[in-house]
């Protein structure tokens, strides 16, 4: 059974409170991306606070002690990281004000005296960027240099472990793309490319990286990809912009919501995310997966 624990302090692994924190800091954890980053810093031995939002979710993991903080309280986030020099911040979730609670979080490492921010953004984040939500990432970014942090961005692509979940039950991936092309990125890249940038943030101090797979391809050229690996029959259906917002819109999201979802395609039909970046290889020394690594890794059932 798990000791109850104080939000903001830490947490040892025999889960007992401990007032000192280690060097450096992991937030979510507990999520795809940020489980990889922590198990990878685990496995080489690099001390490390996980801060999460709730404890029974947080890995188990050598040299890691755990605290509890929501990116919008800023209080419960200075104390996590308060002597912490180098801290991961993975963007919050998708949320009617995550901008406000990424302003929040980065006040507060402002105040902690956090040294160094490494911040999970996406690619082509900018104020007039075709997917509504990377608004929001550069917005982020401009906040973070706005507090005077030293700050290294990892600007990710769409994620290619996301790509197979396109898939709809009848085989078929719809959506307003186009013909537009998408270097979709492998999170157990990322997840390694920041690994190499937190056990050794100095050169990367100001640094923006793409972060991207080894090539762009169409969603038609996705779909014959996941095709050949799993042996399922995926195909491709482009979908009008009206097409796309009435049948999300049946899920009972908001608006804002819709719109992030549509927008991730037609961000790809602009050419937005067409891109492909040296950078995964220069930081991690070996190439970018592709898309049929990824979905050939991807565990079954």
């Amino acid at each position: 059974m798990r000791r109850p624990i104080v939000p903001g302090r830490a947490i040892d692994e025999d889960r007992t409170v401990t007032s000192l924190p280690p060097p450096l800091t992991v937030t979510g954890s507990s999520g795809q991306l940020g489980r990889r980053i922590a198990r990878r810093l685990a496995a080489a031995g690099v001390p490390q606070r996980l801060v999460v939002r709730d404890p029974a979710r947080a890995p188990e993991l050598p040299g890691s002690t755990v605290a509890v903080a929501s990116y919008d309280d800023g209080a419960a986030v200075r104390a996590a990281l308060a002597g912490s020099p180098v801290v991961l911040m993975v963007s919050a979730a998708e949320h009617p004000d995550r901008l406000g609670q990424h302003r929040t979080f980065v006040d507060a490492a402002a105040a902690a005296g956090v040294e160094h921010l490494v911040y999970v953004s996406f690619q082509g984040a900018a104020p007039d960027a075709t997917f509504t939500l990377a608004r929001d990432h550069w917005a982020t970014e401009e906040h973070i240099r706005a507090r005077g942090l030293r700050a290294t961005f990892l600007r990710d692509s769409l994620y290619a472990d996301f790509l197979p979940q396109l898939v709809g039950a009848d085989g078929v991936i719809r959506g307003p793309a186009g013909e537009g092309r998408v270097a979709a990125v492998a999170q157990d890249d990322i997840a390694d490319a920041a690994v190499a940038v937190l056990r050794d943030p100095a050169p990367h101090a100001g640094a923006t990286y793409d972060l991207t797979g080894p090539a762009a391809l169409t969603l038609a050229e996705a779909a014959a990809t996941i095709t050949a690996v799993t042996g399922r029959e995926v195909r491709y259906q482009p979908e009008t912009l009206e097409e796309a917002r009435a049948s999300r819109a049946s899920y009972g999201a908001p608006d804002w919501q819709v719109d992030a979802w549509v927008s991730t395609y037609t961000a790809i039909a602009a050419g937005e995310l067409a891109t492909v970046s040296a950078a995964v290889p220069e930081l991690t020394g070996h190439p970018a997966r592709t898309l049929a690594e990824v979905v050939r890794e991807a565990p079954r059932g």
